[in-house]
């Protein structure tokens, strides 16, 4: 196992180099690629005098000419790493040419080959595998890129920025000119070639620019991009309107890539993304896909300002142009579909993949003051966690000063590489704000826990709480410091309406909104006449844990009268967890009723109520124990959908019918909403009828792939004697669709017993397996890993044992994508005293194998 330096945030310096401008021409092929570079170069004065290296991984050197001069073996070092040149001290002109192979090139990273199409990915590191750089996110240049390419192969080129020429060559080549006009870090360089089809359409910015807007795809998959156009314009007008950011250059294109580690990158004017968030219609694309292809394509849209017109200093500050860009793409999907909806499935979301990762051996800041390979800091800590710290800021400053000091950055700071300081700083002047308590959030890791306890004295009329906060330990801290947390709250009365009350103490509060600083704090509340039941975190209004000991009864009581969904949501989820971890009957039979009156109430969003019936999922319930019984958890687990499904099983049928009636194929909210609860219904109805004959029917008549990917999946999971029928008719309706042969094959990975791992062998051994497509591996192996208790965690280890027998497989391809498999073994210590032995055995045993950084960092950090 190989393993790299310590990178430490203490040591920044500013590049010894800066390289204002820089040329590049490709001969394109996708065995042989030719790249020809000239980089101007000018010394850091504060530098002066340091020997020009520059990154180059990999590279076949042809030759190298500085200031005019071929320069001979002696004259530099190249140890396939870095390119040492110990000769200039001014200002100097650097020409090279090496070769490298796109077809070869597993990884994914620098230039590759996705079918027929060449591509690049160059974030974090990529770029250093086309051409001699330093490789760091603070040297910004400006481009002019020639490609060049055998027209038949590759008759569209596309790189950066905007057009400047085209022509035909010699012997059926030709060629295309690209200039990017903005200073750029050579993470964000891009281009795209091959055979492309796509669908246009003319977009004039606020500020009277003409923009042509372009989605790629393979030929024959245009018409499946239409709606990722329309979700891009929709981006572009939004962003105008909410952040005053308009678009900059000519051309906006977006590629569409079979094989792509990511979800998509944010290359400046030139997006390429994962199939998965582009190619979508009503026959290859579900409900939950349209969302996310509009989500995604909203957040790399977004990027140009927050991440490429002002850009990250150092890769420690990852989260400053990441988080930022997160909390922008949600309030993107809020404004134009459901609020309560969307910040509900943030939550989830966040419970889900941060919250562990927080608590556990992958513990790091929201700024991490360290790393080896930072392809692993691609986290939910920096993004999703992140995000929340910028939605803190946003509650704490208000909408008008938040604003505010997102102009201020954005003109401060355009053209540059910034920091999380730069940001913050035009935060604090904008609002007036003190925020340097504020920073720790970005410093210190964990998920802090706020615990409240309620006294009412009736005679005094007066309610008063004792607040405490506290943050664990982590594995890289030990020591934690008390944070600026927003507290959202309200107060119940005993007509179930709001009390309009300010509590006066030692923590400043305003109407709603309590801000704690300090590891205790006493608040009162006077002229309260009931004992008023209080909610806490109003739209999760900081990501913390809270402990408060509601009854049964009162959380029953708030899933009816709460105003704040997230909080109406989160007294149901409690209750859960509750039924399931504790086997508390009480809380079981109140979760039961609760979720029966709100099935009933027809006046309520059913995006919503289908929420509301997804129990906690299993990561979440694996990270509220310090020891967890995996066979009694899903076992209870199993044991309570069917309490569920057997209590109104009567009332899912009724709603199910109605709503079968009135959710046609249309892509409306209404209609995904209906079908969303539609869907959940037929999920709790499948535990209870057997005979699997009204998700056949649902099959056999759908319209939508919503309808038919859930009825495939109730049949497939309760082992309905029409799954193999159903599955024989969708494969061969899909075809050789890569991203429609996704969804069955996530849906055999995950069915829910313990037999499920021989189809998973079945299919690592059938021509369905392509360990190459990422998509592929966390199709099968990802969902496998993370969305199949009982069949990954089997006691035998034969879940484990599989896993571990193909990481290094899928490690020799793509370490980034065999290093979040690992991930998914972030929660072992949790796990019984079996369990974790055979995990260990098997992390213990890849650690002694010459695997990647990426999987070496991983394995290090997990055996810790």
């Amino acid at each position: 196992m190989s393993e790299s330096p310590l990178i430490l945030r203490s040591d920044y310096r500013p590049p010894a180099w800066r390289i204002p401008r820089i040329g590049l021409v490709f001969e394109l092929d996708a065995e042989r690629t030719q790249v020809e570079a000239e980089l101007w170069l000018e010394p850091e004065r504060s530098r002066r005098g340091e020997p020009l290296e520059l990154d180059g991984e990999g590279l076949e050197l042809e030759w190298l000419e500085l200031d005019g001069r071929r320069l001979g073996p002696g004259d530099y070092r190249y140890d396939g790493h870095r390119l040492h040149i110990e000769g200039p001290r001014q200002a100097c002109v650097l020409r090279s040419r090496v070769a490298i192979a796109p077809s070869a090139n597993t990884a994914l990273e620098g230039l590759y080959t996705s079918g027929a199409l060449l591509l690049t990915q160059c974030e974090a590191e990529g770029f250093r595998r086309i051409t001699f750089f330093i490789d760091r996110p603070d040297v910004l240049s400006v481009y002019a890129v020639e490609l060049r390419a055998e027209r038949a192969r590759y008759p569209v080129l596309l790189a950066n920025g905007n057009p400047a020429g085209s022509g035909e060559l010699e012997h059926g080549r030709h060629y295309a000119r690209w200039q990017d006009p903005h200073p750029k870090p050579c993470y964000l360089f891009a281009i795209a070639a091959g055979r492309m089809e796509r669908v246009s359409a003319p977009f004039i910015t606020a500020e009277g620019h003409n923009v042509e807007v372009n989605v790629w795809a393979e030929p024959g998959f245009a018409p499946r991009c239409e709606y990722a156009l329309g979700a891009t314009l929709r981006a572009m007008r939004w962003d105008e309107q909410r952040f005053g950011r308009c678009y900059d250059l000519d051309v906006f294109n977006i590629v569409a890539a079979q094989d792509f580690t990511m979800g998509a990158m944010e290359n400046k004017g030139l997006n390429i993304f994962n199939a998965r968030y582009i190619l979508a219609d009503q026959d290859s694309a579900t409900d939950a896909d349209f969302e996310a292809v509009e989500s995604v394509i909203g957040h790399e849209y977004f990027h140009n300002w927050s991440g490429n017109r002002v850009t990250v200093r150092d890769w420690f500050q990852l989260s400053l142009k990441e988080g930022f860009t997160v909390f922008r793409d949600q309030e993107f999907t809020a404004d134009l579909r459901s609020r309560a909806v969307k910040r509900i499935e943030d939550v989830r979301m966040l419970r889900m993949r941060q919250f562990p990762e927080d608590s556990g051996a992958l513990a790091h800041p929201v700024r991490p003051d360290s790393y080896r390979e930072i392809n692993n800091f691609y986290t939910a800590t920096v993004y999703e966690k992140g995000a929340e710290v910028v939605r803190m800021l946003h509650t704490l400053l208000g909408e008008a000063s938040f604003r505010r000091g997102c102009d201020l950055y954005f003109a401060r700071w355009d053209g540059q590489a910034a920091s999380v300081d730069a940001f913050l700083d035009a935060m604090r002047e904008a609002s007036g704000r003190d925020l340097l308590q504020f920073e720790r959030w970005y410093a210190q890791s964990g998920t802090p826990e706020v615990q409240i306890e309620a006294r009412y004295d009736a005679q005094a009329r007066r309610c008063t709480l004792d607040i405490r906060q506290h943050s664990a330990p982590t594995p890289d801290q030990a020591g934690k410091q008390p944070l600026h947390i927003p507290l959202a709250y309200a107060l119940y009365g005993a007509d179930d309406a709001p009390i309009a009350a300010v509590p006066s103490g030692d923590a400043a509060a305003r109407a709603g909104l309590i801000e704690l600083t300090a590891e205790r704090h006493t608040l009162v509340f006077d002229g309260i006449d009931t004992a008023p039941l209080p909610s806490f975190l109003q739209g999760l209004s900081a990501p913390v844990r809270l402990r408060f000991d509601y009854s049964p009864a009162e959380l029953a009581r708030l899933a009816r009268i709460e105003r704040d969904p997230l909080c109406r949501w989160d007294a149901l989820q409690q209750l859960a967890q509750a039924a399931l971890l504790d086997a508390s009957a009480a809380h079981a039979h109140a979760l039961s009723e609760a979720l029966g009156l709100l099935l009933a109430d027809e006046s309520v969003d059913p995006s919503f109520v289908a929420l509301c019936w997804q129990l906690p999922e299993f990561e979440v319930l694996v990270n509220a124990r310090p020891q967890v019984d995996i066979d009694g958890l899903i076992g209870t687990r199993r044991a309570l959908r069917l309490k569920l499904a057997h209590d109104h099983a009567a009332l899912l049928g009724r709603r199910y019918d109605a709503l079968a009636a009135q959710s046609p194929d249309a892509l409306d909210a209404a209609s995904s909403a209906a079908r969303r609860l539609k869907n959940a219904c037929l999920h709790y109805l499948g535990l209870v009828e057997g005979d699997g004959a009204r998700a056949f029917a649902q099959f056999e008549r759908a319209g939508t792939l919503t309808d038919r990917l859930a009825a495939l999946t109730v049949l497939i999971h309760g082992g309905a004697a029409q799954a193999e029928a159903a599955l024989d008719t969708f494969q061969r309706r899909v075809g050789e669709d890569l991203l429609l042969n996704d969804k069955w094959i996530a849906a055999v990975a995950t069915r829910p017993q313990s037999g499920a791992l021989d189809e998973v062998l079945d299919l690592l051994s059938s021509p369905h397996w392509h360990p190459r497509n990422p998509n592929r591996v966390r199709a099968l192996l990802g969902s496998f890993a993370r969305s199949n208790p009982a069949a990954f965690h089997r006691a035998d280890g034969a879940g484990y044992a599989l896993l571990f027998d193909q990481l290094p497989k899928i490690d020799a391809l793509n370490p980034q994508v065999a290093a979040r498999l690992i991930g998914s073994l972030e929660a072992w210590q949790r796990f019984d005293a079996g369990r974790r032995g055979l995990i260990e055995s098997g992390l213990r045993g890849l650690a002694a194998q010459a695997l990647s950084r990426d999987c070496g960092e991983m394995l290090e950090r997990l055996l810790a």
